[in-house]
């Protein structure tokens, strides 16, 4: 361990270390943590809670716990592997480059987290978390982002089940999403110039708005309130818009439409439209779009 005077304030370099007891760093401030393990045979967890103005580079994690109310840290070139379960809690202002995150729950109730050219396996990724930014990423989750709010993603790729619910304040740009159900119940997303793959995308959804995407899979966008469809692609999706307030032009084709509550659903071609069985008045018109 070294000690250097960086404007006046001494700071710690940990280097090159293996810890295993609980709580083997606790309280660490103004320290970088470089090169070292954690892992071992007492299997001790939080060995950094309550760590303040940190740089952890370098380092391998296969302990529970360890970055639980941290403050003003920096994650890089690290590695977290499926024993390091809800690794990142309660943690804010915090920066994650170039690392892989795995073990479940990884991320939750976070303030203002960046996170770049990383991956990630972990079901239970990101929720409840505040001001995420990531970008040149990859997550796979089976819960992804639940009651998250005002969250960035650029290039981002997913792999999921039940992704973005109950969120509010998103926004997603040049990014490829394969998931099943995703934004339930969410408010006030946009997702622009991205590849869009799902089952029963967008229900119960407020103020959901796709630019330029590629759509696909059964039964999208039911149930939505202040839907709409800029200028986007519909392949293989059938009972779309049933029950919605929607306003839509789509490129191409849409196999079914199915009673639009309100709204205009615009498309080059139809498959089917349907107005049928309605449980409550659907006024939607269906027709072709101008070329």
């Amino acid at each position: 361990m070294k000690n250097s005077d960086m404007g006046g304030a001494m700071r710690q370099t940990i280097k090159n270390h293996t810890y295993d007891k609980e709580r083997a760093l606790y309280n660490l401030q103004n320290a970088d943590i470089i090169s070292c393990r954690f892992a071992g045979p007492a299997d001790g967890e939080s060995v950094l809670k309550e760590a303040g103005d940190i740089s952890v580079i370098d380092c391998d994690f296969s302990l529970r716990y360890p970055l639980w109310h941290v403050r003003q840290f920096t994650l890089e070139h690290s590695r977290m592997d499926e024993k390091t379960r809800a690794a990142i809690w309660y943690a804010r202002d915090g920066e994650i480059r170039d690392s892989v995150l795995n073990g479940i729950k990884c991320l939750r109730e976070c303030d203002r987290i960046t996170m770049e050219r990383t991956t990630s396996v972990s079901p239970e990724f990101g929720w409840k978390c505040r001001g995420l930014s990531i970008r040149d990423s990859f997550v796979e989750s089976e819960y992804l982002f639940l009651e998250s709010r005002d969250v960035t993603l650029q290039n981002f790729k997913m792999k999921g089940k039940y992704s973005f619910q109950y969120m509010d304040g998103l926004l997603i740009e040049d990014s490829e999403l394969n998931t099943k159900d995703a934004f339930w119940h969410s408010r006030n997303v946009v997702v622009k110039n991205s590849i869009v793959k799902g089952e029963y995308l967008g229900w119960f959804s407020d103020g959901l708005t796709l630019i330029g995407c590629e759509i696909s899979g059964t039964q999208p966008l039911c149930y939505c309130k202040n839907l709409k469809l800029i200028d986007c692609k519909m392949a293989g999706a059938d009972l779309s818009f049933e029950y919605s307030d929607v306003e839509a032009t789509v490129i191409g084709h849409i196999d079914s439409v199915k009673n639009p509550r309100s709204g205009t659903v615009k498309a080059d071609s139809f498959g089917e439209i349907i107005f049928e069985d309605a449980t409550m008045e659907c006024t939607g018109k269906v027709m072709i779009r101008d070329a």
